[in-house]
């Protein structure tokens, strides 16, 4: 049977096919390029990056305050106070020396004690003179009731000072490094403990003529502000000064005398 179509209709039919085949890969073609781009994966680079960025970075740890402890008067073997005594609200800071030098630390209990025999055998005084005093290693110990002013063998009135004695001949012994640490510690107690400021600090020398205490390489600290500059860079950091008594101030106590 004859084909029913002619050469001019074979001819036509397949640039019919060819246009519809080519407009359908054309089409494709135009499908494939407006098709939405999948984001490209995350190199080993970039993952690295995100995850050092999504990540919080600890801040650095604050400086930690620093700490002391004030050992009772149980602890180095003090008599009772006797009656009386003058009772005063605290409103400064004075530093004395005992102008006796003490060259083995190992012996400040038994020097303390010898202070307040002498004061309150000698002297009449209810107890020993001072409220804290501190040793050539820095150790604090509570001595006289705050509550009640000191006593001096000068003429200056000591109602409302806060005395603390520094342990030593400082006209003849240099002072130590941790001799300074415990004295700006406790006259930073002071401060807080009582609300005073750090410009009320004097040394006995500067409110009672005729005395040299407390040695001029303890007031060498004084007048050059170092002290002061101390005292001001404990309360600034932060500080804890805890009172001991019983059994830890015992082995406190122990290991001073021991020597360790």
């Amino acid at each position: 049977m004859d084909n029913p179509l002619s050469a001019d209709d074979n001819g036509l039919n397949r640039r019919r096919l060819l246009a519809i085949a080519g407009g359908a890969g054309f089409a494709s073609f135009v499908a494939a390029c407006s098709a939405p781009s999948k984001p490209p994966l995350p190199t080993q680079q970039s993952t690295a990056t995100l995850a050092s960025t999504s990540i919080p970075v600890a801040p650095p740890p604050p400086t930690p305050a620093m700490s002391g402890v004030m050992l009772c008067r149980q602890a180095w073997g003090a008599r009772p106070a006797r009656p009386g005594g003058r009772p005063h609200t605290i409103t400064r800071m004075t530093l004395h020396h005992s102008a006796v030098a003490l060259p083995d630390n190992r012996g400040i209990v038994a020097r303390l004690q010898q202070h307040q025999r002498f004061h309150q055998d000698t002297k009449g005084w209810v107890d020993i003179a001072y409220h804290a005093a501190v040793d050539r290693n820095g150790n604090i110990f509570e001595l006289r009731d705050t509550a009640i002013a000191g006593d001096t063998a000068t003429t200056y009135d000591t109602t409302g000072h806060f005395l603390v004695l520094a342990e030593g001949n400082f006209d003849e012994e240099a002072v130590t490094e941790a001799q300074l640490h415990g004295v700006a510690l406790v006259f930073a107690w002071a401060t807080s403990r009582f609300g005073i400021t750090v410009d009320t600090l004097a040394t006995h020398r500067q409110v009672a003529p005729g005395t040299e205490c407390p040695g001029q390489n303890l007031q060498a600290h004084i007048d050059s502000g170092d002290l002061a500059n101390r005292i001001d860079g404990v309360i600034a950091q932060g500080f804890e000064l805890q009172p001991i008594c019983g059994p830890a101030a015992d082995a406190r106590i122990a290991a001073i005398e021991a020597g360790t």
